[in-house]
């Protein structure tokens, strides 16, 4: 979470649903970096700084008449005058970055979300292994900056590329302070990729935690061979796109449920064809919502009471293992009734 961040996903919210508060913003620079992704520089039209963010973090994209698409911030985050974000042009765009590419240039005036963050750098952690792919780069890029001013933090930035000519941020990437941590992987194939991944976790230290981004694919790659020798806590990933869930004869059918608000006491059923986000706008609620897919995370809400049926892609195995959050837009409950903290 297609080709972000950021990272980036097509999709149009609902209208039953309230779409996070957004900014306006004016373009002040347009970069190609490569052929296919430019990058854009803006700054708030009203001349205010940005509110701080952490690096991970992503923003929502909102033009007129086009789909609205989540793409990870790539700039330093200690910036506050500026934000930055790179889309890469994608052959099969539904609109999003195609719409981009063509309709925004320096000057032109968009909207677009406050920053928001579910891919963060792992607090008290000292040594840090971030590992790319393709425009995966993009929030990576702003934790390498991040880093660079921590003390006592060592990163090592593998970037894993088709080719020299294909990959954005080359240019700044070999320049220090940045040359020292980054590593490149050019032309790994899919046959090789295992052994490259271990060569690069056997080189970390038993504490290292490790972040990755790049087509679904890759990530699963890094996590499994991740997982041969370090926890699973310690592996953290951003997704482009909602991938489909696996076949499962054992998973709960979606059946019918009731969401109960904890702070008023009303109740709702979310039938079969509907989602909690859908059933709490029927009475009233709205709840934040941006990419329907449940990736950006927008939608989260906190859980009192019942099991949730967890079927996004942000939250971490330790978060779903909780069961204390819910992602509203596509998850469900196990149990007939939950309790949310609305």
């Amino acid at each position: 979470m297609t080709s972000p961040t950021p990272h980036s996903t097509d999709s149009l919210p609902s209208a039953t649903t309230k779409v996070a508060a957004r900014v306006a913003v004016r373009v002040d620079r347009v970069i190609d970096e490569t052929d296919d992704v430019r990058v854009f520089h803006v700054s708030r039209i009203d001349g205010s700084a940005f509110d701080a963010y952490e690096p991970g973090a992503h923003i929502d994209v909102v033009l007129p008449d086009a789909p609205i698409r989540q793409y990870s911030l790539c700039g330093q985050p200690a910036n506050q005058q500026e934000l930055c974000f790179a889309v890469k042009r994608e052959a099969q765009s539904r609109g999003g970055s195609r719409a981009i590419h063509e309709r925004i240039s320096v000057g032109s005036q968009i909207d677009i979300s406050i920053p928001r963050n579910l891919f963060r750098l792992s607090a008290g952690t000292r040594e840090h292994v971030l590992i790319a792919a393709g425009i995966g780069i993009t929030p990576l890029l702003s934790m390498a900056h991040h880093l660079l001013t921590l003390p006592d933090t060592t990163f090592t930035l593998h970037y894993f590329i088709r080719s020299h000519s294909e990959a954005a941020f080359l240019a700044l990437l070999a320049t220090e302070p940045f040359a020292a941590h980054v590593v490149l992987h050019p032309g790994v194939t899919r046959d090789t990729l295992d052994d490259e991944l271990s060569t690069i976790f056997a080189a970390a230290g038993p504490n290292a935690h490790a972040y990755t981004c790049g087509p679904g694919p890759f990530m699963e790659r890094v996590v499994a061979v991740g997982e041969r020798t370090h926890p699973a806590d310690n592996l953290h990933l951003e997704r482009f796109s909602a991938e489909p869930l696996p076949a499962n004869a054992d998973a709960p059918a979606a059946g019918a449920f009731d969401v109960v608000l904890a702070g008023s006491g009303q109740r709702v059923t979310v039938g079969p064809d509907s989602t909690i986000v859908e059933a709490l706008a029927g009475i009233g609620i709205e709840i934040d919502t941006s990419c329907g897919e449940g990736i950006c995370g927008t939608c989260i809400v906190d859980v009192v009471d019942g099991t949730p049926d967890h079927r996004d892609h942000c939250l971490s195995k330790a978060e779903r293992a909780a069961n204390k959050t819910i992602c509203c837009c596509v998850s469900r409950a196990t149990t007939a009734v939950i309790t949310l903290d609305i």
